[in-house]
């Protein structure tokens, strides 16, 4: 129906090249942070370069004079850089017997779909051309498996060392002031942004021209093959949100009740044991399972929009730039965040603590704005003028500049459910404020409060995401919902930078406390962390919204691959999915949720034991036993992260295998649904908690004046709902979007096994054309 502008020579150029100038502008992020030197040399040149490090150190506060200072700062980076290694290894240990097991199932099943023949078969679409045999598809689709769980677990990896490596360096710029601490945390945050990004494109793209020399024209087998690269990055990403999630909380809420609440000393007071296991835990929680999580999602959503446009125009005539549409639309995405990234580190200098938050939602502005107009270029040159897309059964002619819609509505949608969930978890606004003022009539109230701000602030995202639904498949049927979802992706790499930001802060605020450096550096870092907790709040939204688009989308192609043009709920087999579709979060919520629960018992007992037990711990005369805490946090972690994981994997293998298909889809409905909605109350529940406690503490209005100061009443109320919200903010809420992504991947790489084993009774108008009786459907 029309040529690309782009050629396909030129795809080849530009998807390559792209991920690596992300890769390299990472590195070079890396090399700028890594000028910032943990020792105790003075730097001798007065010099006043704006993001320079040779100026001399302000040293008017207590105790800068002091070098110790800055070895006490190195020290205790190593001890968390250690613990959280050494945790990550421990449970890469449990994830990569799991990968192997489930590899191994995967080219089991779809291996026996023809019966592991070798022999080559009439494609699904077209009966009268030969596609590759069954036997490829599971030998592919496990090798492809590997590779997103590699990238995933590489992502993860990569993220948590850089934010391990950058903490102590953000509290010694912070000695500067908090324009160069933010620099550097900033910074830190784009290399994990930007490597993740690229390395994700650039693995995809590989595999894409790989499997390509095999599969030759069979692009209907090719991407199918593909999706298993989605599966495995969420796969991974599901452990590493939950055991993560439950290492930080356990630590957390543990270091909270005992520290503040009964001994009422300062956060990351270095007399509390589970203070480097709580510092560990915004690494291994929020910088590796954050990143695992994105990374499949970008992953998942690019593997939908691949299997969609394959069974297309895009795949039936070959057009090999037009297929890479959802690649070229990540490759722009990565040069617009590196313009977007500049703004922040070299052309903009923060002065003033009140500079920080605007400062980062200005990146969310530009990279939206820019990105808006990279995407506009992206389907003009690489789009025909008009294309068709498979519909349930039919073909959907759609124009370019409706494609171009679906992508730009996904992004602002994202945009808006950034900034909902900002109004909802940020101190500067009402909502958290209120919650904070509750806290003057106990925690009772406080908790009353919290949960209703999270009920609230579900219902615009929940339309934002209707409307980016309706618009995109209005225009482009499930390629539309797709590409929507890849929208919202496509400014990962600064949504990334701005959510590893508030762990690297937060680290470092512990510590400059734990380093007894002065309250003025405390100052500065405590204004970036709290900056830093509506961030991640903001990040946590952006991958929820996501979620909920890449799963829509990942439903789409399943049913599509299952040959199914409608789900009928009235039929018992979909609403009995439908209604355990909606228990699954649930389920899922509550196992996380005692698990934190759980490890952080055993965490305060140890605490408290060690307080009661170790002569002058309180007084500051001897040291806690820190390495038992990290463990408890370790071995709880590994522990517990089996059960709701295996919760996952199984489902659609259950389902799939002994109820069918149409229960099946019932089920994935029915999770999407309820767990998008649970996701964002939890979330934001969580995460104005956190900042109400932070609200009180600042004190930096009358308002949050006459609420404190730290020990008062009001604020031990507020410690006590920032405990209840961990869990649900930092365990239950982000795990929930691997939730429903990863049962619908699953569903799609292994539909064909539940196809063809005929377990399914569905209408199908084919199997015979004289009526409509049921029938069963093999390939």
């Amino acid at each position: 129906m029309g040529s690309t502008v782009l050629s396909e020579m030129a795809t080849e150029i530009v998807v390559p090249v792209c991920a690596v100038i992300g890769i390299i502008f990472s590195l070079i992020q890396w090399f700028l942070v890594s000028r910032v030197k943990i020792t105790s040399e003075r730097n001798a040149s007065g010099s006043n370069n704006k993001n320079g490090y040779s100026e001399n150190l302000i040293e008017e506060e207590e105790g800068l004079n002091d070098h110790s200072v800055v070895s006490k700062c190195a020290d205790i980076q190593n001890a968390i850089s250690e613990g959280a290694t050494s945790f990550l290894f421990a449970e890469y240990k449990y994830v990569g017997v799991f990968m192997i097991a489930f590899a191994l199932l995967i080219f089991l099943f779809l291996g026996s779909v023809e019966g592991f023949s070798t022999k080559s078969q009439p494609c699904t679409y077209d009966s009268h051309t030969m596609c590759k045999p069954a036997l490829a598809t599971a030998i592919f689709s496990t090798v492809s498996f590997l590779l997103g769980a590699f990238t995933s677990v590489l992502s993860g990896f990569l993220g948590m060392k850089i934010a391990t490596y950058a903490n102590a360096r953000t509290t010694l710029e912070a000695r500067k002031g908090v324009g160069k601490a933010f620099i550097t945390a900033f910074r830190s945050g784009a290399v994990m942004g930007f490597l993740l990004a690229a390395n994700g494109l650039l693995v995809l793209y590989i595999a894409i021209n790989l499997f390509k020399l095999y599969y030759g024209d069979d692009w209907e087998g090719l991407f199918e093959s593909i999706t298993g690269y989605g599966l495995g990055g969420s796969s991974m990403a599901l452990f590493g949100r939950v055991g993560g999630g439950i290492y930080t909380k356990a630590a957390d809420v543990g270091a909270d009740l005992v520290g503040k609440v009964e001994r009422n000393i300062p956060e990351d007071d270095p007399r509390n044991p589970a203070v480097i296991a709580d510092n560990v835990g915004d690494n291994v929680g929020d910088i590796a399972g954050m990143g695992s999580d994105l990374f499949g999602s970008y992953a998942e959503s690019s593997c939908a929009a691949l299997v969609v446009a394959s069974i297309s125009s895009f795949g039936i005539h070959h057009e090999f730039t037009a297929m890479l549409y959802p690649l070229l639309i990540s490759s722009v995405g990565i040069l617009v965040c590196l313009i977007t990234t500049l703004f922040a580190t070299d052309l903009f200098e923060i002065k003033v603590v009140k500079d920080i938050e605007p400062a980062l939602k200005k990146q969310l502005i530009i990279s939206t704005v820019l990105m808006t107009l990279g995407i506009a270029i992206v389907t003009w040159l690489g789009v025909p003028s008009s294309f068709t897309i498979y519909n349930f059964g039919t073909q959907k002619v759609v124009k370019n500049w409706q494609l171009f819609l679906c992508v730009a509505v996904g992004l602002w949608a994202g945009l808006i459910i950034g900034f909902v969930t900002e109004y909802y978890t940020s101190n500067a606004y009402s909502p958290v404020q209120d919650v904070a003022d509750s806290c003057r009539t106990g925690a009772a109230t406080n908790v009353i409060f919290g949960l209703a701000l999270g009920y609230k602030s579900v219902i615009i995202p929940i339309f934002a995401i209707a409307v980016s639904i309706f618009v995109s498949f209005s225009f482009a049927a499930m390629y539309g919902i797709a590409v929507a979802a890849l929208g919202m992706l496509s400014t990962i790499a600064t949504g990334l930078a701005i959510d590893a930001y508030g762990p690297i802060s937060d680290n470092a605020g512990g510590i400059a406390e734990m380093a007894g450096m002065s309250h003025h550096i405390r100052e500065r870092t405590d204004a970036l962390d709290a900056a830093g907790n509506t961030t991640a709040a903001i990040g946590k939204g952006f991958a929820i919204g996501s979620a909920a688009l890449v799963s829509l989308a990942l439903f789409g192609a399943f049913v599509s691959r299952a040959g199914i043009s409608t789900v009928d709920v009235l039929t018992p087999k979909v609403f009995i999915g439908l209604i355990v579709g909606a228990m699954l979060p649930y389920w899922f919520s509550a196992m996380t949720m005692k698990s934190v629960g759980s490890a952080a018992l055993k965490m305060v007992e140890e605490v408290r034991r060690q307080f009661n037990t170790i002569p002058g711990l309180m007084e500051g005369h001897a040291k806690p036993d820190y390495a038992t805490c990290v463990k408890i946090s370790t071995d709880a972690s590994i522990k517990e992260m089996i059960p709701p994981g295996a919760l996952v994997m199984l489902t659609p293998l259950i389902v799939g295998i002994f109820f069918g298909i149409e229960t099946l889809s019932g089920v994935l409905a029915g999770s999407l649904v309820s767990g998008v909605q649970i996701a964002i109350s939890a979330s934001n529940t969580g995460g104005a908690w956190d900042n109400a406690k932070k609200y009180i503490e600042a004190g930096a209005s009358e308002h949050a004046i006459s609420l404190g100061p730290k020990g008062s009443e009001p604020h031990k109320a507020a410690v006590i709902g920032d405990t209840v919200g961990d869990p649900l903010k930092d365990t239950s809420g982000p795990s929930l979007n691997i939730l429903i992504k990863l049962m619908a991947v699953e569903s799609l790489v292994l539909g064909s096994q539940f196809v063809y084993r005929g377990l399914v009774e569905f209408y199908f108008d084919e199997v015979n054309d004289d009526d409509d009786k049921l029938g069963y459907v093999k390939r």
